[in-house]
């Protein structure tokens, strides 16, 4: 097992972010992981650390794929793999509605397939070749203009790897099928199974054993001897992604399917919402499509405080469903 950090928000002090990281190289750490929401962008500040460290490896975790053209993220590898001496990760993800559309004002629309077409292009634009693609999205030059088909200028970087930042059972198994590696965002590591099924049936698909992907899943770390002390911290922010992000209706809740005792159903159609079917929902991670109060505070952001409501077929660990290995 190697160790991985993710550069917290820098709140403008990159002195401290910078000696944060390169303490962390000289302790041995493995990669260092830079997020984008709707603040500092993942890349830049991955280009101040590559003049700043030696050896650390540097990941975009997660560039938002979708709000730059497959084009300009392989220029934005190729640029980072270069000036960091080959030691950069190329992390994506579709990020959701909340961001897509709210932030940068564009349709989130076939997340999957808009995945798929872009790492296609990326790999393609990284390896030297010409910008020659037809695909149900993304169509290289495109038709009816003047463009030709162009090949980079800076030096091909075909090495770069790409990790892809996925939760729904379609989406994982597109990981597993053409990405390096997975970036789990949110990883429970007492259903394990739910994540690395979908991995395996897609590595699986291109030939190879999940083993061979390189797996990035971790969580919040601290130390000390008040529980209570230590989780009251991490409340507001589970509140937030449960009750202000993501989407009601294109997400990992709802991309899973499988047998419910609590709805008789498996097959995905909409239903008037109620309330979810042990009550209360005791279950740490009910596997219901959530909906959360977006009143939610850090009081009442603990599992089990709040009445879940759905708007499509659902179910809770403690109820049952979905089965081990679903």
């Amino acid at each position: 097992m190697r160790v991985a950090i993710s550069l917290r928000l820098a709140n403008d002090d990159w002195a401290a972010a910078s000696t944060w990281v390169t303490e962390a190289e000289r302790l041995g750490v493995d990669c260092v992981w830079s997020a984008e929401a709707w603040g500092h962008d993942a890349v830049t500040p991955l280009a101040f650390l590559a003049a700043r460290t030696t050896r650390i490896g540097l990941g975009s975790g997660i560039v938002q794929a979708g709000t730059r053209t497959p084009a300009l993220v392989a220029m934005t590898a190729m640029s980072l793999a270069s000036m960091s001496g080959n030691r950069f990760r190329l992390g994506l993800g579709v990020s959701g509605p909340q961001v897509i559309e709210g932030w940068h004002g564009i349709r989130f629309d076939r997340p999957v397939r808009r995945m798929r077409e872009t790492v296609e292009i990326v790999r393609q634009l990284c390896r030297g070749e010409r910008s020659s693609y037809r695909g149900e999205i993304y169509e290289l030059p495109l038709p009816g203009g003047e463009g030709k088909p162009l090949r980079a200028g800076a030096r091909p970087q075909p090495a770069v790897p790409i990790y892809l930042a996925t939760l729904a059972p379609r989406s994982l198994e597109l990981t597993g099928e053409i990405a390096q590696g997975w970036l789990g965002t949110s990883f429970m590591p007492e259903h394990a199974q739910i994540f690395t099924g979908p991995l395996a049936a897609g590595a699986a698909r291109a030939g190879r054993a999940l083993a061979d992907l390189d797996l990035q899943a971790g969580g919040a770390v601290a130390f000390g001897d008040d529980l209570e002390r230590l989780i009251a911290p991490r409340k507001p922010g589970l509140a937030f992604t449960l009750g202000a992000m993501g989407s009601r209706q294109h997400n990992f809740y709802n991309e899973a399917r499988g047998p419910c005792s609590s709805s008789g159903s498996r097959d995905g159609a909409r239903r008037r919402p109620r309330a979810c079917p042990t009550g209360w929902c005791s279950s740490p991670t009910c596997w219901a499509p959530t909906r959360w109060s977006a009143r939610a505070s850090a009081r009442t952001a603990t599992p089990g405080s709040r009445r879940c409501v759905s708007s499509r077929p659902r179910g809770c660990w403690r109820s049952g469903w979905p089965p081990s290995g679903a």
